[in-house]
This record gives C-alpha cells, structure tokens and sequence, in this order.
C-alpha cells in the first residue's frame, strides 16, 4: 500500500531526495532498520527508529525496493513524487520463513520433518560461550544442560534422548554448510567455543528422521544448522556491542561456620581442634567475577556484492579464583554474483583463539569444603598459611597452573553455478583446521612437599570437505517438486604429542618457561607419547520434494555412507527417510474454520551413528613381554619376546541404526496470533556397538568390539509447542510461549544383567560403580544398594532384595531411578512499549534423580568426628556410629528436579533522532540482563543442573553424578548497542 503525500511535478535533471516512512500493514507500527535501495545500484539506506528514510534519485523512473525480515518486499516507480509512505505486508506470517534443511532451504509451510527454527532475535541473553546456550529451553526434546559453572564448561545436548551406549548423544553441528567434528581440541572446555555467538543468524534444529536422515551416519542424534549473518544489499552499517557482567556464587553450599563447627564436633564426640579462627574456605577460593564481551561488526553492500565482517573479545572471569576464558574472534562472510548473476561464490572465514585457565577444580573444592573453618588463611605476618596436615586450599591455588591455548580457523568457499534456468551445480570446499597446546604446572614446595612438575600437550585436528550436488527446480500445473543429488567426501586427522618432565627446584622461574630445570628427564617415568588417527567418509546422497495443488506434500532421502571405521564387510550403509504433510488449511471445506494454518505432518526414517573410537575393526598387536603378552615355553617366569595380539580384527563391524517415527501436527489461529506444534515421535536404536569380553577363553585379546545383536535403546514420547503474539494498535506487542516434552527412555535385550558405568571419587569408594545399563530401565538408571536406615548397632542398614540373608551385596542392587528427565519444561515471555522491553527465560526438568557424590566422599559423621567441616547432613542420624562408613548406596540419591529463571533482560531502545543523534548513530539500545537469577528445586548441592565429566567406566556413557562441579554462577549483564 502507498500513497503521496506531497505530489509535486519536477525535472530530474538534478538531484532530489525522496524522504517516507515505512511501517507494518497490519500494526503500522514503524518498522525499524528496513532496507531502502535504488534498484540497479548501490546506492540504499535504512529506516531510522521512527521508521523514516531519505534517499536521493536524478531520475523519475527510478525503482526504489523496500525489504525486511519477514515482510514481502515491494518495489514503487518513483514517479513526480518527493514523499512515499510504504506499508509492508507480513510474509503470511511464519509460514513463509525460510529455514534451513540440510544441502538447501525450505519454506515452513512446506517441511514435512520435525524441525525448529531460533532467530537471533529469540536467542538467550547473557554470559553465552556457545551455541547450545542460545537455544536451551527455546525447543521442544531438546535438553541442553550447562554441566558445569566453569567458563566455557562443556555442554550437554541431546535431541529426543541419548541412544547409545559408548557412542555418545551429542548431535551432528553443521556450521554455514561445513559438518563438523565433535573431537575435542584440548583442555576440558566446549569446542564450540570457538564460535562467537555475535555472529550467529539462526540456529536450525533437525529432530526426526526424515529431517536429518540427509546426513546419514551422523544424523542418529538429530542435526543443528548454525548460519552465520550476511550482509544485505544497502548502504553500509557499523554495529558495536559492548557487554560487561558481573558474576557470584548462585548458592554456596551451607558449611559450618567456626562456632557452629565448634557445637557440632562436640555433638557427635570428637575433640575440636581449635586455632581460634573463623574462616568462610569456600569464600576465600571464590570471587566476584567480571566479565567483558565487545562486538564490532560491520556489513552492507551493492546488488551484485554483499559482506559481513566482525572481530570479538571476550574476557570472562570464572568465579572460583585463578579460574578464566578469553576469547579473539574474527569473521568475513562475502557473496559475489557473476555473469548475470548465473555465478554466485560465497565465502565464509572464522579464525579464533581461547585461552582457557583452570585451577585444580575438584581438589580446590575439595580441601575447601573440608578444611577446619578454625584454621587461620594466613599467619600473623599476612603470608599464607602452611599446615602439614593439610593444603591451605588458597595456596593450592597458587601452586598449580593449567593454561590451554586453543586457534582454529574454519572457512569455506561455496561457487554455485546455475546450468539451466531450473538446474543449479553447486561445489563446497571446506576447511575446519584446529591446534591446541596445553602446559600443566604443578610448582614445586617445601610445606606442604610437592616436587615441581611440567605436562605439555599438543593436539592437531583438521577436517577437509569437498562437496559436490546438482539442484533441479520445476513446477507445471499444481504441481512442483525439488531434486538433489550429490556426493560428498571428508577427511579427519587428529594428532597429538606429549611429554612431562619432573622434579623442578623452587625457583621464581615456571618450569614451562624454562623445562630444562627439570631434574627427571629418564624415559623410564617420562616417556613422550603421541598419536595419530585418520577417518575419512565418502557419501552419495539425493533428496525429493514434491507439492501437488500446494497442500499435499511428499519428502523421500536417501543417503550411502562409507566409513574408514567401519569393516571391511560393512563399508557402506543405507540410510533412508520417507515424510508426507497434508495442508489441511488449504482445503475448501476448511476456509471458514477457525485455523489460519493447519498442517498434518508424518515421516519414517534410518540414520546411522557412527562416533566410535577409530581402527576398532583392525587387529592390534604388541611386542611387549609381561604374563599378560607372552608364555613361557620353559615352565620359569622368563617370557619370551615376540609380537601377539591385542585385538583381533572384525570386519562386521557397522554403524549403530536408528529407526525413527514422526507423526506432527503444526496449527496457527486466531489470524496467526497462536501457533504451535504437536508431534508424537519414537526412535529406536539397534546393532548397539560395544566393547564385549569374548565368549572364548583362549582368545588372545581381553575383549572385543561387536554389534550386540537384538539389543534395542528406545526413545519415544511427546512434544507440545505453543506460541502466542499480541500486537496492539497503541505499540504494545507481548509474546508468550513455552514448550513440553514428555519422554521415555528404556533399555532392551541386553545380554548382560547390568553394564556398569559411573564410577564413585572419594575415600573408600574406588571402584564403586553408580549407573547402570539394566534391562527394561532407561539409560543413566542408577543401580544401587537400597538403603534403609540405621540398625541398633549405628551402622547402615541395606534392604536384602536376594533372600540370602546378608543385605547390601552386589545381588542386592536395585534399580532405583535414572538421570534422564521423564518431563522438560520451557517458557518464554517478552512484553514491548515504545522503546521499552522486557524478556524472560524459565526452564526446568523432572522425574530424574541425581547421585551426590560429593555428599557421599565428605558429607557424614564420620568425617566430621575427624575435624572435618561439613553440613548439617554431615551431623548424619542421631543413632548413627562415628565408625559408620559411607559406602554407595541410595542414601546419596537425591531428587534432581528442577525450575529455574535462566535470563531476564530489560532494555530501551533510544530515539536518536530526538536527542539529534541520528545522523552518526541510527539505533541505540541500553539493556541489563540477570542470568540464573531463581531456582526452586529439592537438592543441596550446588546445581541440580549437573554431570560430573569423565565418570565413565571403559568409555560407558554415565549420568547425573554430582562430585566436586564447579559452581554456577548468578550474573549480571550490562549492555550497549550502537548501529552506525
């Protein structure tokens, strides 16, 4: 719609400004930063915050194009006119927003598989390392868990439930059309770090099978799209974002103070041994913490050019001391268009750099939670204390150093070429190339005694794509479909080196800086190491979308995946994929019905999984001689050299299968204002790999990898979406939506009665084992000694499930519970008026339990009895002995059921033009976000939201344990946005 507001006929044969205002159809609210380009040039502008524009034209027949995100674009002839008003039409809503599928792009009105799509402008705010933060809690059976406070700590993501045993749940990342590796370059941080989130444009998340079944082998546990921002066609603009935050322990865990640790020693029989202090230990290892994150990005370009470039910065504090990660980005996206426009190369490069400091975390916290709150932090010169029973655990801290220095560069270049007028070649040539070098430093001392000590790592990882895939498009009649066919290959090379030298003298100088001060440089107890793995995969894939009468919809995918680590009798596997959707809406008898949108969705597919250790399927040998390696021949205990072996080969190893149903229903009302999703789905995964010990007594290798025939891992459940928008003719606009998951999880057919993982930490609890893989119970399902009291002797009492009389064995294990949530919960607000906002993130779990580990190692009488602090749980049961050991069982099981206030941000968005501003900064905005700010759950440890790394036993995937994790933190951010 438009009209004139100042006819006026004139020559333009000089140069005359047209000035407007472009706004919302059906709002006409002003839309804020929409395109303005004289078309055919490159010449162009952007609406201010009024929506107002000026751009200048010599000719009457000039065409001015006017776009945004989400609107149908309009172009308008000039005419013998100075002033235009333009009112933008929704682009039907959501349904015509385009997201992305895998190879290529579709409509939402027209996916047939399970998918979400989260815009920048819907992602979390706050203290973000990665990728997963931005959309947890914004998509339906997808449960992201932050399992550590630490700075940039690893996520947790699984999409519809893990499904493996030793494969892992962690879905395929594809950045900007690269798939990448999940192999971590180093350190225990994420390795999606690398990306900084300031450059993200949408995250798309693949759930089903027909949906990700376009990337085969690697798409069992579902697919998440990252794309990168690009630059528009206008005139060029300058963005700063400018972030500092500051951050404190959420909920420190309530120790004793010195009095109370007084009372309570004396209560259960101990002597106190006293210095007269009153030290807070967990206070005294933490701080507040800042943190600093500054943007600088910049875009803009002509018809046939476009670019997109940043550079970032970001320092971020942890909050227990000595504890830090900084991040250097940098980022240039382009696109060119050639020979009218038939040739389009665009390009993508990132390159960044991470600096990860850790403390020794868990012994840190350990000595802290511990340590007599009597003892004095430093003597009565103000040096810190030296205790010979003990490690004041502030000079702990100084006397380690753990620094991994991450770079990686990830960068592609895309030339598509278009052949025919519906027929389009397209090349992908990828490069994701990362190096890490890691020096932990132990520092020598006298009190307490430790000798000085240096471990160097350094790790390699590159990944090379080359892909090449033809796109046929064609539509006659009703009826219009979409071809692929492509192949793909991609290459893998992890390598890495260590060595370790000991015994350095105290000295001012880091044994890193000079490793020759060393005194222990034997290969006998320094012997270098190293590796090297190489993994390719080769892929032919296509993929078929078919739409008759633009409401009866049909998707088929197959994908042949070829895998170095795979057998030589399984090579290749098939994964197919089938969707159909029926627009109801579109139907005549549905016109008058209350659904603006109405869209019945089904789909079936197979996706592999294929993230198992390399050369598994390749006979091991070793020449070492030991009883273990070799046999006398002459009866004595001298074993003869030679070569065995380790591993016997297996070339029927193959990929784990997932078979997976989708049935969906997508729906819109009231004109579009309330929209949501529906969709029942069940995954099955088969040919469950394993490390298995042979049947075969004599068989030289102690165990073997198969697939385990008939075992099944079954996820199913249900998915609920809801989403309502409100926009008021007087500028105020709310949106409010939330999501539910309800799911699954169960192990079948095993052949073993329990495959244990979860290993316990702490006094008297090496190699006692938490979780467990149990028949006809879910994955991470605590398997465990039901505890039942204190007997009359104060000694715990375990229930006797077997009959044989002596409760507590091994037999007597109960299947007590799993660390999966059974439920997941999610909502979102956001309210808007004339320049003010206001947004909120909750989301939550239940129906899982946690082990507290921690509780289990430090937390009973019998350690508190010993001058060792604790909690009121420490103080144990009024009848319980002090000798009463603490061995797993039940008694540490605690609920993990959670609801949390993840982000609430206000903001302003300032009128530059009424402060005369506007013709250096056409937007600014002022917003302050509170991270982690309520959460309402039963357990007392520091985080219900938690997952204890490396407790798997021989590589079993464990869950829900909870020893010594970093503490979350609860932040404050403070922020300034700047368009230029």
């Amino acid at each position: 719609m438009l009209w004139v507001t100042a006819p006026n006929v004139y020559s333009r044969t000089a140069e005359i400004t047209i000035k407007g205002r472009v706004t919302d159809a059906s709002t006409k609210e002003a839309l804020v930063g929409a395109n303005v380009v004289l078309k055919g040039t490159q010449k162009g502008t952007n609406t201010d915050a009024n929506g107002n524009f000026s751009i200048p034209v010599t000719d009457e027949k000039a065409v001015l194009v006017f776009g945004f995100i989400g609107f149908e674009k309009q172009e308008i002839v000039v005419g013998n006119r100075t002033a235009i008003e333009v009112s933008l039409k929704s682009s039907a809503s959501e349904l015509s927003q385009v997201v992305v599928i895998g190879y290529g792009t579709t409509t939402k009105k027209d996916a047939t598989g399970s998918l979400k799509t989260i815009k920048a402008a819907d992602f979390n705010r706050g203290i973000v390392n990665s990728p997963e933060q931005l959309l947890q809690g914004r998509v339906a059976g997808v449960n992201v868990t932050s399992a550590s406070g630490e700075p940039g700590g690893r996520q947790s993501i699984t999409i519809r439930g893990p499904g493996g045993v030793r494969t892992g749940s962690t879905p395929l990342f594809v950045l900007d059309g690269i798939p990448l590796d999940n192999s971590s370059t180093g350190g225990a941080t994420n390795p999606m770090n690398f990306l900084n989130p300031q450059d993200i444009e949408a995250i798309d998340v693949l759930k089903d099978a027909s949906a990700t079944a376009i990337y085969g082998a690697r798409g069992a546990n579902g697919v998440v799209l990252i794309t990168t921002k690009k630059g528009k066609v206008g005139t060029g603009s300058l963005s700063l974002t400018s972030n500092t935050g500051v951050s404190n322990v959420a909920r420190a865990l309530p120790l004793f103070t010195a009095d109370e640790f007084r009372k309570q020693v004396a209560a259960v029989g101990g002597t106190v041994d006293d210095l007269k202090a009153d030290t807070d230990w967990q206070r005294e290892i933490t701080r507040q913490a800042t943190t600093q994150d500054h943007n600088l990005s910049f875009s803009g370009g002509a018809e046939k050019l476009t670019y997109y470039g940043s550079v970032g910065v970001q320092n971020q504090e942890g909050v227990m001391k000595n504890s830090s990660l900084k991040r250097y980005t940098g980022r240039i996206n382009a696109s060119q268009k050639l020979m009218d426009d038939r040739l389009v190369i665009d390009m993508n490069l990132t390159a960044s750099q991470t600096i990860n400091n850790r403390p020794p975390i868990e012994s840190v916290l350990g000595s802290a939670l511990s340590a007599n709150p009597t003892y004095p932090v430093r003597d009565a010169n103000g040096v810190l204390a030296r205790y010979q029973a003990f490690t004041n655990p502030v000079l702990a801290l100084d006397l380690n150093k753990d620094v991994t220095t991450i770079n990686r560069i990830v960068g592609s270049i895309s030339p598509s070429f278009k052949i025919f007028k519906n027929l389009t070649y397209k090349l992908n040539l990828g490069v994701d190339n990362s190096s890490s070098t890691r020096d932990a430093q132990v520092f020598p001392s006298t009190v307490p005694q430790q000798d000085g000590r240096l471990d160097a790592t350094y790790l390699d990882n590159r990944n090379v794509l080359i892909e090449n895939y033809f796109t046929f498009n064609d539509s006659f009649g009703d009826h219009s479909f979409n071809a692929l066919v492509g192949h793909s290959y991609q290459k893998f090379r992890l390598n890495g080196r260590n060595w370790s030298v000991n015994k350095f003298a105290v000295s001012p100088i880091e044994p890193a800086n000079n490793p020759s001060l060393g005194q222990e440089l034997a290969l006998a107890t320094n012997r270098p190491g190293g590796f090297a793995v190489i993994n390719e995969l080769q892929s032919f894939f296509s993929r078929l979308n078919y739409t008759f009468k633009n409401r009866y919809l049909f998707t088929a995918t197959v994908r042949a995946d070829g895998s170095s680590k795979f057998g030589a009798n399984n090579k290749y596997g098939i994964f197919p994929s089938f969707s159909a959707g029926w627009r109801l809406s579109e139907e005549s008898f549905m016109q008058s019905g209350p659904f603006s949108d109405l869209k019945l969705r089904a789909g079936w597919g197979q996706t592999g999984n294929q993230e198992i250790p390399s050369k598994i399927t390749q006979a091991l040998f070793t020449s070492s001689a030991s009883s273990t390696t070799s046999y006398p021949l002459d009866g004595s205990t001298n074993y003869p050299a030679g070569t065995t072996y380790v591993r016997l080969a297996n070339p029927d190893i193959q990929w784990e299968l997932s078979t997976q149903t989708d049935i969906g229903l997508d729906f819109g009302l009231f004109k579009g204002a309330l929209t949501g999703t529906i969709d029942y789905f069940r995954k099955v995964s088969n040919k469950i790999l394993l490390e298995v010990i042979p049947s075969d007594p004599i068989q030289p290798a102690s165990t073997y990898w198969t697939n385990v025939p008939n075992m099944t891992i079954t996820n199913q459940g249900l998915e609920l979406d809801l989403n309502y928008r409100y926009v008021g003719k007087s500028g105020l606009r709310f949106d409010l939506g939330g999501n539910i998951t309800f799911i699954k999880n169960v192990v079948n057919n095993s052949p073993y009665t329990v495959i244990t993982s979860g290993s316990a930490t702490g006094p008297g609890l090496t190699s006692a084992t938490v979780n467990g893989y149990v028949n006809g119970q879910p994955i991470g399902t605590f398997y465990l000694r039901q505890y039942i009291g204190i007997d009359d002797k104060g000694v715990s009492k375990y229930a006797d499930l077997d009959g044989d009389g002596i409760g507590g064995t091994d037999k007597d294990r109960v299947a007590a519970g799993s660390a999966l949530p059974t439920r997941q919960f999610n909502l979102n607000g956001s309210v808007s008026y004339k320049g003010f906002d206001l947004s909120a993130n909750f989301n939550g779990v239940s129906g899982n339990k946690l082990y507290d580990n921690t509780a289990n190692a430090y937390f009973y009488k019998a350690r508190l009895v010993k001058n060792l602090n604790g909690i009121a749980e420490s103080a144990g049961e009024p009848n319980e002995s002090i000798n009463n050991a603490a061995p797993v069982s039940t008694r540490f099981l605690k609920d993990g059921a959670f609801f949390r206030l993840n982000n609430l941000t206000l903001g302003y968005n300032l009128d530059t033009k009424k402060i005369g501003i506007n013709k250096w900064i056409s937007g600014a905005r002022l917003s302050v976000t509170g991270q982690n700010l309520w959460l309402i759950t039963k357990y007392n440890g520091y985080d219900p939201e938690v997952n204890a790394a490396d407790r798997n036993v021989n590589g079993i995937s464990s869950y829900g344990i909870d020893y010594l994790s970093y503490p979350k933190a609860r932040s404050f951010i403070f922020s300034l946005n700047l368009t230029f």
